[in-house]
């Protein structure tokens, strides 16, 4: 379960602050995916960070007695001065698990030859996105965390990440960010709605969608 206890989360934009949660208090259980929904720009990336512990709240408390996935695909974790390979050895370690297993897995799953030992930040976006895809799947997590990144690449690596995560889906959680309902419709069990700086929760995820269509009208 992840748990958020009266959070408060603002940003400095020049003269004033910008509230993107306002003592929100919220459970995750275990046993459900969620879809988080709002318009451009009511913080949705910023809940996600701070689900996985990126970013910390300026008040209040985030609980969590499951294992958190980083935001899937998300490229800023990798250090650009360090190979690949490096790269999925390093996260191995944090996460305390096989380094040949995780580092074998991303060498097959990302494809992208003798780069895997070139510094990241030689890749091109489609290899860094690859890598960074791959190396979420390595590691296996008790919630996947989804900020828009369902899938990369060209049309058969992205059935080969669709076929991979829906393999770590029958084990784990998911909380999805997304603008494509289709997704939301076929992921997700719950809905919440992220707006002015408070979550409206859903046991019905078509539910959340209609009020995030009249939200975007």
């Amino acid at each position: 379960m992840i748990k958020l206890d009266n959070v408060y989360k603002f940003y400095k934009i020049e003269r004033h602050r910008k509230v993107v949660l306002n003592d929100v208090s919220i459970n995750f259980e275990p046993g459900v995916n969620y879809a988080v929904l709002g318009i451009n720009g009511a913080g949705k990336s910023t809940l996600v960070r701070l689900l996985a512990g990126a970013e910390l709240p300026n008040r209040g408390r985030i609980r969590r007695s499951v294992r958190v996935s980083w935001p899937l695909g998300f490229s800023g974790g990798l250090h650009f001065s360090m190979t690949g390979r490096e790269n999925a050895q390093f996260v191995a370690r944090i996460y305390g698990e096989d380094v040949r297993k995780v580092v074998n897995f991303v060498e097959d799953f990302a494809e992208i030859g003798h780069y895997i030992d070139a510094p990241v930040k030689t890749y091109s976006s489609g290899m860094l996105a690859r890598v960074a895809f791959g190396l979420s799947m390595a590691i296996q997590f008790e919630c996947y965390l989804i900020d828009e990144v369902m899938a990369v690449g060209d049309a058969r690596f992205q059935a080969r990440c669709n076929a991979v995560f829906k393999s770590r889906k029958e084990n784990a959680d998911i909380i999805l960010v997304s603008h494509d309902m289709g997704s939301v419709l076929e992921y997700c069990d719950r809905g919440i709605v992220l707006s002015h700086g408070r979550l409206q929760q859903f046991n019905r995820v078509d539910e959340a969608i209609e009020v995030y269509k009249k939200l975007n009208m």
